[in-house]
């Protein structure tokens, strides 16, 4: 199978050895699509999908059987998705992967409906990058602003209006600007520090991957260029190390009997060899003696590098124990106060006691108190609500059995949020962002 024609050939020698660079420097954009139902997000998906090169021959045969009219329709390249969480699968997030030679994408397609919240929480957690979808000739819904504010309230870097379907309102600038001036109102009572706003027809590809002609009034970037070009390395959190340990590496070996390595993924800051650092709970020091990567030694990490430390003393160091610098270390804390978005059927009460999942640590907690849920469409706090039910978000104080090591969410996305699990079921039942006390 060879991909069908397009701007990018990724099976030539130097797109492949550009994307291996790409890849080898973690230069990964994580996206997630959000949009009210019929925005056209399926077919933007497609578009994209389409024009990267990561549609093959038969799968883009099979669309072009499949479409009515004239055209090819795109969006059934996410359809296969679609049909399998309708048959039971419980895949509430779609994920699909393409590349071009700058860069690699994962992009999260998360469902619109009203109803789904938890899923667009889901997509987004880990994005770098949001692209939220409107229909030119609807305007800005309650959709939108659910969405732009969900992805503030988890932090999301960059921020993507796509005004779709400028087709349909004859490529009128008089509406594009009308909802770019609304949406960029809106966003300023959010916490969105990058807003860019781009006309397009997911359908017809204008501004998708090329410059329109249709649209001599935008100066701005296609979205793909955007995509490509954005800049993600410094949102990350390079200054506060933290590693959470997932397991302890301990080989039977006669070879290897002396080896002792904690392995684990770099949540944030940068591990080097012969750095000093700190292991909690129990608050030992000592200092790195090497780093392990997948292919060998490492003189450092950083995220999202997955790493064996080893270090120089003979510490008591298990799966829940974070390794940090003596001199940065985080929060450690049984009482949390924290937004949540409540994922189950069940309301969450006052009382209720839960499990949580912090990086590698798991703990029992119990609800000590709702303190008001959020109208996520007027931004209302409602402090009268005793509970928060299926797709509410809310802020909530919760108690802790034993102490977990936390950042606030505004600062370090990996430490500072958590999942609530039902004990009996072992089910996700809450997404939890901890905000200043």
């Amino acid at each position: 199978m060879t991909p069908v024609d397009g701007p990018v050939d990724l099976h030539s020698d130097a797109a492949a050895q550009a994307h291996d660079i790409a890849v080898a420097r973690k230069d990964i954009l994580r996206i997630a699509t959000a949009g009210s139902v019929d925005d056209g997000k399926s077919t933007l998906i497609g578009r994209l999908l389409y024009d990267s090169k990561a549609v093959f021959e038969d799968q883009y045969e099979a669309v072009e059987r499949a479409s009515k009219g004239d055209y090819v329709d795109l969006a059934l390249l996410t359809d296969g998705l679609r049909a399998e969480r309708e048959q039971g699968i419980t895949i509430d997030v779609a994920y699909r992967y393409f590349s071009t030679p700058r860069r690699t994408f994962i992009l999260a397609d998360t469902p619109g409906h009203v109803q789904y919240t938890r899923n667009m929480v889901t997509g987004a957690s880990t994005a770098d990058l949001a692209i939220v979808l409107v229909d030119a000739r609807k305007g800005m819904l309650e959709q939108s602003r659910r969405h732009a504010f969900l992805a503030s309230l988890l932090r999301v870097p960059h921020l993507v209006v796509a005004v779709n379907k400028m087709d349909l309102v004859d490529w009128s600038e008089t509406t594009y600007e009308a909802i770019r001036d609304e949406f960029t109102a809106f966003a300023a009572k959010l916490s969105i520090p990058d807003l860019t706003v781009v006309p397009i027809s997911a359908l017809n590809g204008d501004n998708v991957v090329t410059r329109s002609e249709n649209t001599p009034w935008y100066e701005g970037p296609s979205l793909l260029h955007h995509l490509e070009h954005v800049h993600v390395a410094s949102d990350r959190n390079l200054v506060d190390a933290r590693f959470p340990v997932q397991y302890v590496i301990r080989p039977q070996s006669d070879a290897h009997h002396d080896y002792r390595g904690y392995a684990g993924r770099v949540a944030s800051g940068v591990l080097r060899t012969g750095d000093e650092v700190q292991v909690l709970p129990s608050g030992l020091t000592t200092t790195i003696a090497g780093i392990d990567g997948p292919r060998g030694p490492v003189d450092e990490a950083f995220p999202p590098m997955s790493v064996t430390v080893r270090l120089t003393d003979d510490l008591d160091v298990s799966r829940g124990d974070l390794i940090c610098r003596p001199a940065n270390a985080p929060r450690a804390t049984q009482d949390l106060d924290a937004m949540v978005c409540w994922m189950a059927d069940e309301p969450l009460r006052p009382r209720q006691r839960l499990a949580i999942k912090h990086t590698t640590r798991s703990v029992r907690a119990m609800v000590k108190d709702v303190v008001y849920r959020l109208d996520v469409n007027t931004l209302h706090r409602d402090q009268e609500a005793g509970d928060l039910g299926l797709n509410d978000i809310g802020r909530v104080m919760l108690r802790t059995t034993q102490p977990l090591f936390v950042d606030d969410y505004a600062r370090n996305r990996a430490t500072g949020r958590f999942i609530l699990v039902d004990e009996a079921t072992n089910a996700t039942v809450g997404a939890g962002m901890l905000v200043a006390p």
